[in-house]
């Protein structure tokens, strides 16, 4: 392995690590708003960077490991079904936001594209997760149930990761401190 393999894989370990404190502390920041703390979803914020600049396998891991690593060290979330949800929803998130950055053109728009996808897709993980996690115990997980979950009391956070993520990646990106370049 050549030396600059082994900066860039310490450098994605490195990123991943302090994305995977974020996403430990950041709900507490967040949980100081009445109301809508946990509405702006704060554990995906780091997730989803992590998976546009240390790349899909990265993001994949800090998202697996985040909402389980939390809810083991800090009693939140629940760890079932919340945190088991949260641990392929996010996982997904990070994964996909890699992914399509990796493949879409290095332009403005893609990375609004990259992170609705990412946004998406994991969404869609975390109503299959919880569709199966609830139908194991006997409970119905209904259309109108993942509408809820996924996008009315999450649309605070929707919005906040649209307007705030790709300008952090743009600033990351202009810093050079973006760890995957295609």
């Amino acid at each position: 392995m050549s030396k600059k393999t082994q900066r860039i894989r310490l450098r994605r370990l490195t990123f991943s690590a302090i994305y995977l404190a974020i996403a430990l502390v950041l709900p507490f920041i967040t949980g100081q708003i009445p109301q809508i703390g946990s509405m702006l979803c704060p554990m995906h914020i780091p997730v989803l960077l992590c998976g546009f600049v240390c790349g899909a396998p990265w993001g994949a891991a800090v998202g697996l490991t985040a909402p389980i690593l939390r809810s083991f060290l800090f009693g939140m979330p629940k760890l079932y079904p919340t945190a088991v949800a949260m641990m392929f929803e996010l996982a997904a998130y990070g994964a996909l936001a890699g992914l399509f950055h990796k493949l879409l053109p290095k332009k403005p728009w893609a990375v609004y594209l990259a992170l609705i996808g990412a946004m998406i897709g994991g969404r869609l993980v975390w109503g299959a997760a919880e569709f199966l996690l609830l139908s194991a115990e006997g409970t119905a997980f209904t259309p109108t149930m993942f509408i809820a979950g996924a996008v009315t009391t999450a649309l605070p956070g929707i919005i906040l990761h649209i307007l705030l993520i790709p300008v952090i990646v743009f600033a990351l990106d202009k810093a050079g401190l973006m760890t995957v370049k295609n």
